[in-house]
């Protein structure tokens, strides 16, 4: 792919720099074995690194279809990903390589020590010119497997390219997994594209553990290391630093041009106080289905609180029932299902396009509250105004069938008390509807992760299982339908 600026350093993991020409050397190599070991289908299974760009590359390079996997993922969600996408070669960790009762060689990719597995995998057949397979887990907890193209997902880096152009990011600090489709398409391939340098760390130098654990000074003295212009946060990881920063009295790094925020509504206060803080805070919007962003605020074309405007390769509709609906760079369908997907694929989130061309997110179709008044509230959008007091970590809001809705709320730190969460609660209800208002509320008997079985593995609250720990403590009653 050209660069599109002059480019001296393509990859810095803090130990060594690869050249935009040692990349482009160390991905013919690595896919040169590839073929020669006939893969057909590649996974990685490993920490953020140069090593997992230069395996992301071999596999485009050599015409083997990708399956990055999350190192978050539980062994089971790990195996059943392995199986659906006849996964017949492993690249990982030695120690993880251990885990499979099969011979593993040892290999060096750029400078790191790794282990191929050869796997007993089916064959599976996939659709005409699936490039990379991304796992997405699902609130079932088993990774549901997204068919993407070549072609699909070149447009998104490309558009990426185009809308941010004006900002000339030349440095990129990558701080979510690479096997989440968001940081390997707007942070991996439109930076390289670009021609900016990936400041490719592992995530425990930037606070980040697991799924759903954050560190943020951590992640503010590492940021402050590298002087990065840009870098990718889900809200919760900027919900924690704006709340570091603020406590210690800071304002972020001055390098920093551009801080896109997604995965999840992030809230119009949540971006003021980032900016007041000094982080250059934009909201973005994206499905796996349409190979990630879609839509994004920027510097100039801003609105806090929408999810921004379509990007040059997507196109944004919405449908009669109030569903978001794109077209543009879709998925070519999932793992076992043949039935291609339409020319403008449903979304599952409710929303608008304001009159200026602004999408607004209200929350997922599937998740709308319908109470005993018959008034349909979607509980994210409650939600995300529980999170904009610096006092509540996580919110979820339940009531389907309900005269009234009730919340159950994680506080920021654990000696938060109950009339700091009561004012968030006010503050909420202040910006609301009375039947969208919160009228009763617990804490958590645990944190929304994974770990507690809160969470799904990236990070989505497991609503059922909420609902099911907080019925007797909320009055509620036993639960007939899942939301």
């Amino acid at each position: 792919m050209p660069a599109h600026l002059p480019q001296a350093v393509a990859l810095d993991d803090g130990r060594q720099t690869l050249s935009p020409t040692d990349l482009n050397t160390q991905a013919s190599a690595l896919a040169a074995q590839l073929q020669a070991r006939q893969t057909r289908v590649l996974a990685t299974l490993m920490d953020n690194s140069a090593a997992w760009v230069v395996a992301d590359q071999a596999a485009a390079q050599a015409g083997v279809v990708h399956v990055p996997l999350p190192v978050f993922f539980t062994a089971a969600q790990v195996q059943h990903a392995l199986q659906a996408a006849g996964v017949d070669t492993l690249l990982t960790h030695p120690a993880l390589a251990a885990q499979w009762p099969v011979p593993h060689e040892p290999c060096t990719v750029a400078g790191q020590p790794l282990a191929w597995l050869r796997l007993p995998a089916m064959p599976v057949v996939l659709p005409p010119g699936t490039a990379k397979i991304t796992f997405t887990s699902g609130t079932t907890g088993a990774p549901k497997g997204v068919c993407l193209s070549a072609a699909g997902m070149a447009q998104v880096a490309e558009g990426l390219v185009v809308a941010m152009a004006p900002l000339d990011i030349r440095r990129h600090l990558c701080a979510l997994p690479f096997a989440v489709l968001l940081e390997n398409l707007a942070g991996v391939l439109a930076p390289l594209r670009r021609g900016a340098t990936l400041v490719t760390l592992p995530l425990q130098q930037l606070g980040l553990v697991g799924s759903s654990s954050f560190d943020a000074a951590l992640f503010n003295a590492t940021v402050a290391r590298h002087q990065p212009h840009s870098t990718i946060l889900l809200p919760q990881m900027l919900r924690a630093w704006v709340g570091y920063l603020q406590h210690t009295r800071q304002t972020a790094p001055a390098s920093l041009k551009f801080v896109a925020v997604g995965g999840a509504a992030v809230g119009e206060g949540l971006l003021q106080a980032a900016r007041a803080c000094g982080i250059p805070a934009y909201e973005g919007y994206g499905l796996s289905e349409g190979a990630s962003v879609q839509t994004l605020n920027l510097p100039g074309a801003d609105r806090p609180g929408s999810a921004g405007r379509a990007l040059p390769h997507a196109q944004v509709r919405v449908a009669a029932d109030g569903e978001l609906e794109v077209a543009g760079s879709l998925f070519l369908g999932y793992l076992g299902d043949t039935t291609p997907p339409p020319a403008w694929w449903p979304t599952g989130d409710l929303g608008r396009i304001d009159d200026q061309g602004f999408v607004h997110v209200h929350g997922r179709k599937k998740h709308v509250l319908i109470t005993a008044f018959g008034r349909n509230v979607s509980p994210e959008w409650v939600e995300t105004g529980l999170r904009a007091h610096p006092a509540v970590a996580q919110a979820v809001v339940l009531g389907d069938g309900e005269p009234e809705l009730s919340a159950v709320l994680w506080p920021m730190v654990a000696g938060t008390t109950d009339a700091a969460l009561q004012s968030a609660v006010a503050q909420a209800n202040a910006q609301l509807p009375d039947y969208a208002q919160v009228r009763h509320w617990v804490r958590a008997q645990a944190p929304f992760t994974a770990e507690a079985g809160m969470a799904t593995a990236n990070g989505r609250p497991q609503r059922q299982q909420v609902l099911t720990t907080h019925a007797v403590a909320l009055g509620l009653a036993t639960p007939v339908t899942e939301l």
